[in-house]
């Protein structure tokens, strides 16, 4: 991302001038740590489709072969695979028919739905998934500046925002909670 370090902190010199221009503290603070989360996740995002890029991905296509790693029997329905993503399906087509011309996923006919279609993980996919996962592990996932406890504390506060804005119902004594302990 561009030509190194900035000599100053944008979003900090942005919110002075919000405070000047706008007042009311809580804006600037809402818009301060809003504008914060945008740069991370652009500078994340740019790092992670390096990582996996050596691999011949992208973090889009990295995540669609995640996914579907995930399931029983390694396929899902595209139509699914959108809703999980939290992508158009115009882009989870796209993803797939990307990472099927990589010889990464089969894109089969659903038999359930004889419109749609499955994705189907295939062997150098899930091959190119895992080395992806592990380039990804060693680099802490970008957060290796921040203590566990931190990273903890991070999710947290960022799944109480993703839970208010809808992204999900609450799961309680679903084993699906994270421990450092488990």
């Amino acid at each position: 991302m561009g030509g190194g370090p900035l000599p100053f902190d944008p979003i900090r010199r942005a919110a002075v001038l919000w405070r000047q221009r706008w007042g009311k503290s809580s804006q600037v603070s809402a818009m301060a740590a809003a504008t914060s989360i945008m740069r991370v996740q652009q500078s994340l995002l740019a790092d992670f489709d390096a990582i996996v890029g050596r691999h011949g991905l992208t973090f889009a296509r990295y995540e669609a072969l995640v996914l579907l790693s995930f399931t029983t029997n390694g396929s899902l329905p595209l139509s699914l695979m959108g809703e999980r993503l939290m992508v158009h399906p115009t882009s989870v087509t796209n993803i797939v028919r990307r990472l099927a011309d990589a010889g990464l996923v089969e894109r089969v006919p659903n038999p359930r739905d004889g419109r749609g279609a499955l994705a189907v993980i295939t062997d150098a996919g899930r091959a190119a998934m895992e080395a992806s996962t592990a380039d990804l592990i060693e680099a802490g996932f970008g957060l290796a500046s921040l203590t566990a406890e931190d990273q903890d504390h991070l999710f947290a506060l960022l799944r109480s925002v993703r839970q208010a804005r809808g992204d999900f119902v609450s799961e309680p004594g679903t084993g699906l909670e994270i421990s450092r302990t488990s």
